[in-house]
């Protein structure tokens, strides 16, 4: 596999993705909402089996995986997560194994929620799956890391979501990619939302927009303690600077949790009306795990008056839209 051309820091790469995304505008949906212009950063597009914002991240995991002479790929995420298919599917790119252990986390009843959306795409791509309770998760690792040991594998173990500071390079690449084509498209963005759960993209971004006087959003997707999120986000934006030799310019986190709804997985009636206005409006889908929450969230801004109408605002489409099958209902 080849390797992409160097970016402002020094780390191993790996080709996965097609970059740099779409950066462009959502007029009627501007023009809905009454707000800002709209652009969307899309990282839908990123090109591996089916797209999203973890082959960004991947690039950086798979770069450092193979640096290490490793062979095997182990890690984790919800049953219907983004992170594992599109691990899976550059696990396949790169030819090396891939294990997901994927655990029953969202409460859905649906039975075709374990075999339809990113679980059959997992398979096609070849993954070996193993299902389990939340609370087996670790058990199961130990288990299956143990094994794969005893069979003389190279096991290099990627983190929920990709989220550690190796993989959040991928987000401070992006921001530098965003500050690119906002100059190009001669566009002075006031505001970036995105949705954050693992917390590596909006960590990444937190340091690739440092000394920029652009305000990053995340809206919470996921958690229920609110400072535990924000702990983690800081946490990492911090580790990431130290790993990228990025500027010093004091780090921002902020974080928005009035959107998260029931819980992680479960969509609200807020997440349902943005998927299908966007989806009427300008004909890009979003999933209702994480582009969709997070595109409500910069709705309910817009009404609100949070995010002024002067100036440009750009949502960061982190993919997901495989899963949409697995929510039929």
């Amino acid at each position: 596999m080849s390797a992409r051309a160097s970016s402002s820091f020094d780390a191993p790469r790996l080709a996965l993705g097609h970059l740099p995304t779409p950066l462009e505008p959502l007029d009627r949906f501007s023009s809905y909402l009454g707000g800002p212009r709209i652009w969307i950063k899309r990282d839908d597009c990123t090109g591996l089996a089916t797209g999203g914002n973890k082959t960004r991240k991947l690039e950086f995991l798979l770069g450092d995986a193979l640096a290490k002479g490793c062979d095997t790929i182990i890690t984790y995420g919800a049953v219907q997560s983004n992170h594992a298919r599109q691990t899976a599917a550059a696990c396949a790119k790169a030819g090396i194994r891939c294990h997901l252990v994927l655990s029953r986390s969202v409460q859905n009843t649906d039975p075709h929620y374990e075999h339809t959306g990113n679980v059959l795409l997992d398979d096609l791509l070849g993954a070996q799956i193993t299902v389990v309770e939340p609370t087996d998760v670790e058990a199961a690792a130990r288990a299956l890391k143990s094994d794969l040991e005893r069979q003389q594998r190279n096991v290099y173990e990627i983190p929920t979501g990709g989220s550690n500071e190796i993989g959040a390079l991928g987000y401070v690449a992006c921001a530098h990619e965003i500050l690119t084509q906002a100059r190009e498209l001669g566009i002075e963005p006031r505001t970036i939302v995105v949705a954050s759960s693992s917390g590596g993209t909006q960590a990444g971004l937190a340091v690739g927009l440092g000394g920029t006087s652009i305000e990053l959003i995340g809206v919470n997707v996921s958690d229920r303690d609110e400072s535990a999120i924000t702990a983690r986000v800081a946490a990492l934006a911090h580790a990431t600077r130290l790993r990228s030799s990025q500027t010093t310019a004091p780090l921002r986190i902020v974080l928005r949790h009035d959107f998260l709804g029931a819980g992680y997985g479960i969509p609200s009636a807020q997440t349902n009306e943005a998927i299908r206005t966007l989806a009427r409006l300008e004909g890009i889908l979003t999933d209702p795990v994480y582009s969709g929450k997070a595109l409500a969230g910069l709705a309910s801004m817009v009404r609100s008056g949070d995010l002024q109408p002067q100036g440009d605002a750009i949502f960061i489409h982190t993919g997901g839209t495989s899963v949409l099958s697995a929510y039929s209902g």
